[in-house]
């Protein structure tokens, strides 16, 4: 079964490679949904672009901690456009459907690699980039996502 993608979260840590992809997202008629960074290298290219502020409604809190994890975009993602409560909730509470999540997870080894400075290393231990893989793949059915820059032009 194939569905068109009608909007995508864009969440990533690496910008590079992503400029195809999101061009070609755009010109498909794709919404694009995404966050601080990812938004203005986005917008930065000329494409709109709506921000999880936006759509939550509630800002980036906790120095950026807490940015996706609220219901309007988890309840996007892991809706199921077949369950009638599902589609009556997500009406109810204005919760877009996502169809796509394009999200890499920050450079834990990385860091701690480079650095023995505690604090950089605990703001690497990502929350929202694993919690959001796993809730579209828990929606398979109906949410395709990609966590790994080299798949991108697979999509």
């Amino acid at each position: 079964m194939s569905k068109k993608i009608q909007s995508a979260l864009i969440s990533v840590f690496y910008k590079d490679g992503l400029e195809p992809l999101v061009r070609l997202l755009h010109q498909q008629g794709v919404r694009l949904i995404s966050t601080g960074g990812t938004r203005s290298f986005i917008e930065a290219l000329g494409i709109p672009c709506t921000g999880a502020e936006e759509l939550t409604q509630y800002p980036s809190i906790l120095g950026g901690r807490v940015k996706t994890l609220h219901p309007s975009i988890f309840g996007g993602i892991l809706g199921r456009r077949e369950e009638n409560q599902d589609v009556l909730e997500m009406k109810e509470y204005h919760i877009p459907e996502i169809d796509l999540v394009i999200v890499d997870l920050y450079p834990f080894e990385e860091t701690v690699a480079n650095t023995k400075e505690e604090k950089s290393i605990i703001e690497k231990i990502d929350i929202g980039g694993p919690s959001m893989i796993r809730a579209a793949a828990k929606n398979f059915a109906h949410v395709a996502v990609l966590a790994d820059k080299n798949d991108y032009s697979r999509l």
